[in-house]
């Protein structure tokens, strides 16, 4: 049979018959998972039965869990043993068990990920597409099922907010955020003019984000785009390119005001506004609102190093905790709330490094990092436990992580083989010629484009 070539050392490919790739077949699923993400209406959902059965497939043909993402692997684990651990402490211990197993089911769709990126880092390109244009599809779903543009719109919507194919508008909305900073970075770093048809879009992302009526989500977009466009400006060497995006930051608040504006002409959009723009509402103030349960939560647990078990805080307060660190202890016991902590900075702090390296992937890098670090901080106030992308991007930044690593080895590999230094002695000032110097060659990004995050 005949072999294809694959970037990153990955086996060769063999072809089937007609001529159809296996890699390709290989990548329509993986785009096919990425698109069914936007699909979480019901459980099980689409996405899940699907990626069950992928996953198996990938493993069984050879998907390799390395170690460069160990941490990840290690973790989720220990995090999933404390929930089992927790389970006796349940009272409906049917319901706790299910509960469980779900999560061992998003940790293992966040090692996949994480093994399809370290394998062949490219492949973060159809990952970007399929999310991409799910979120654009879903997106539209829920601004048509808010203005009722169809008979039985009103099932994508819940409280007169968008909720779009999600069970709830405060998913939907941080799930749009990341395709959202994709496709601007694409304004940001190439030629406007060359990329209009990404204005419509992105219009289309922001107008349904905001139509979700979720404070988190609009925490997520403003901290995402401010992260993004910083980075984009400090990574940004050449001062008439740094000029054009300051314009560009200028232009585009411009813009948000004017779509903000024409949203809020609408009576009864400006009246769900004004009262969801309140920083503090009357549940997340009162005697056991949001907040008090937190102060109250973590004091229970102390006295519980099982944790409560599954499904349990609500039988102590009125609502759940709606905090995913408080969760972790009260779910996964202290073992699992202090697994999922340190996963969380771990995860964080390993991407600070790869910001600033010149990769074809760095725009999406930044991009994750930015919505990433969003979500950390919007899990004080709502419960991301079960949310499916959330693992996504677990396993996406450690796939990014442990590619970096694998190829700071061959590079030293390289060094070695060449009879370089594989460090800065003090005092030197060693330059690496071109060929040992240079990591990403042309059989390793393929067709890549330096810096490009396009979308489509």
């Amino acid at each position: 049979m005949n072999q294809l070539a694959v970037p990153f050392g990955s086996a060769p490919i063999a072809r089937v018959p007609y001529g159809l790739p296996v890699k390709r077949l290989g990548d329509g699923a993986l785009w096919l998972a990425a698109f069914l993400s936007g699909f979480v209406i019901r459980e099980p959902a689409p996405y899940e039965l699907y990626m069950a059965g992928l996953s198996v497939v990938w493993l069984a043909c050879g998907l390799k869990l390395r170690r460069e993402f160990g941490p990840l692997i290690v973790c989720l684990m220990l995090y999933i043993a404390g929930g089992i651990a927790s389970i006796p402490m349940a009272e409906v211990q049917g319901d706790a068990i299910m509960y469980i197993a779900v999560s061992g089911f998003l940790a293992i769709t966040a090692i996949f990920y994480a093994a399809i990126l370290a394998d062949d880092p490219d492949r973060f390109r159809i990952i970007q597409s399929g999310y991409t244009i799910s979120s654009i599809f879903v997106a539209a779903i829920g601004i048509a099922g808010y203005f009722h543009l169809f008979p039985g719109a009103d099932y994508f919507t819940l409280y007169d907010r968008a909720r779009g194919t999600f069970q709830d508008p405060n998913v939907f909305g941080p799930f749009l955020v990341l395709p959202t900073l994709l496709l601007i970075q694409t304004l940001l770093r190439n030629s406007v003019l060359k990329n209009l048809h990404l204005l419509p879009p992105i219009a289309v992302l922001l107008l349904a984000i905001f139509l979700s009526f979720s404070r988190g989500a609009w925490f997520v977009l403003f901290a995402g785009v401010l992260i993004v466009y910083f980075l984009a400006l400090v990574t940004e060497p050449s001062p008439r390119r740094r000029g054009r995006l300051i314009l560009l930051g200028i232009g585009g608040v411009l813009a948000a005001a004017g779509l903000l504006a024409a949203a809020l002409s609408i009576d009864s959009v400006a009246d769900m506004f004004a009262q969801r723009a309140r920083l503090v509402q009357e549940y997340d103030g009162s005697r056991l609102g949001r907040f008090a349960r937190y102060s109250l939560g973590f004091q229970m647990v102390m006295d519980y190093p099982l944790g409560l078990g599954a499904l349990e805080f609500n039988k102590h307060f009125p609502e759940d905790e709606h905090n995913v660190y408080l969760k972790g202890f009260t779910t996964y016991g202290w073992l699992g709330g202090t697994v999922y902590i340190g996963l969380a900075l771990w995860t964080l702090t390993a991407l600070v490094p790869l910001l600033f390296k010149s990769r074809p992937w760095t725009a999406f890098t930044q991009s994750l990092f930015a919505v990433f670090a969003a979500h950390l901080i919007l899990s004080v106030i709502i419960d991301t436990d079960h949310w499916r992308h959330m693992y996504m991007f677990y396993g996406l930044a450690w796939g990014l992580i442990a590619t970096d690593k694998i190829e700071r080895k061959r590079l030293l590999a390289r060094r070695f083989a060449l009879g370089l230094p594989s460090t800065r002695k003090a005092g030197q000032n060693h330059i690496a010629p071109p060929q040992a110097a240079c990591a990403w060659n042309a059989n390793t990004i393929g067709r890549s484009r330096s810096g490009s995050s396009a979308a489509w």
